[in-house]
């Protein structure tokens, strides 16, 4: 690694960074826009306050002393269909803050599309800690065979959702409930390898038989796992991160000496999100990835 990237796609339709500010963001899902909590947007917000009160909903968090959670504004679906590049999945405000995908991700989902579509050979592809499964659906229309890991059952229900939203639940992609490295230590076993990994690791989490997770103490494990089901000739892994407190290049140097063995590049940086506002990056995540090297 020789210098920090700027991992970042531009809007998309259904998806928008309104704006930024005073601890909070404004985004446009859909048909609703909502603010949530940007803790580290220490600078003024640039639209006006009339604006910002607009939205249709508001999550607070618990660290500005007000009662954590969502408060809306007049009638919203529980949940509504949205789409990236025909890529289709249903939104939903959830307790956590989140609305079933991170839209900063979209660069992530067009390489993973873009490199299985140029691979001359079948690709098994592996998403650990899934979550509602958009990574899993680009990869899955590009050509690739699935194998999606969570470890929510509820979770899982809603990537299935929308595998079928987007027609494409007649394609190769398993869907199963299991804690990662348990999963991975059965999968060494069973000899089973895979071309391309996606991993978004949380910092804390449980599996579902109350497996603890801390992302501090797991993650070298995690590589060492993953490590063991690499195809011969992987094509690309990538790995995201919103809850380590130390910069990308901590990622990167990871992932490279994980990936020692195979010739490639790593790239580490700040997974963006393009500012509508004043047409300026805001960095969202630390994400690292290793792909082969271009002829």
């Amino acid at each position: 690694m020789k210098q920090i990237k700027i991992f970042y796609s531009e809007s998309w339709t259904d998806y928008e960074l309104l704006d930024t500010g005073e601890g909070e963001k404004l985004e446009h899902f859909g048909s609703y826009t909502f603010v949530r909590p940007l803790e580290d947007a220490f600078w003024s917000k640039t639209l006006s306050q009339k604006e910002w009160d607009k939205a249709n909903g508001k999550f607070w968090s618990s660290k500005v002393g007000a009662k954590a959670g969502w408060k809306m504004q007049g009638k919203i679906e529980e949940k509504w269909k949205m789409s990236c590049k025909n890529i289709k999945f249903f939104a939903s405000p959830t307790p956590f803050r989140h609305l079933g995908f991170f839209p900063e991700q979209a660069v992530h989902w067009d390489f993973i599309e873009k490199k299985i579509k140029q691979s001359k050979k079948p690709v098994k592809f592996l998403n650990l800690f899934g979550y509602t499964g958009v990574a899993s659906l680009f990869a899955l229309r590009a050509g690739a065979e699935v194998t999606h890991i969570d470890a929510s059952k509820q979770i899982l229900n809603w990537a299935k959702e929308n595998q079928k939203l987007s027609d494409l639940n007649k394609l190769p992609m398993r869907i199963i409930e299991d804690d990662v490295l348990k999963f991975l230590e059965r999968e060494v076993k069973r000899g089973n390898k895979y071309d391309a990994i996606i991993m978004d690791p949380p910092k804390f989490g449980r599996g579902p038989k109350g497996e603890i997770w801390k992302l501090e103490v797991m993650l070298p494990k995690l590589l060492a796992q993953v490590q063991k089901v690499l195809s011969d000739k992987p094509l690309f892994v990538i790995l995201t991160s919103y809850g380590i407190d130390s910069s990308s290049l901590t990622l990167g140097y990871a992932l490279a000496d994980m990936m020692k063995n195979f010739t490639g590049d790593v790239e580490a940086g700040e997974l963006c999100v393009l500012e509508k506002s004043n047409n300026r990056l805001i960095s969202l995540a630390n994400t690292a990835v290793w792909s082969v090297l271009s002829k």
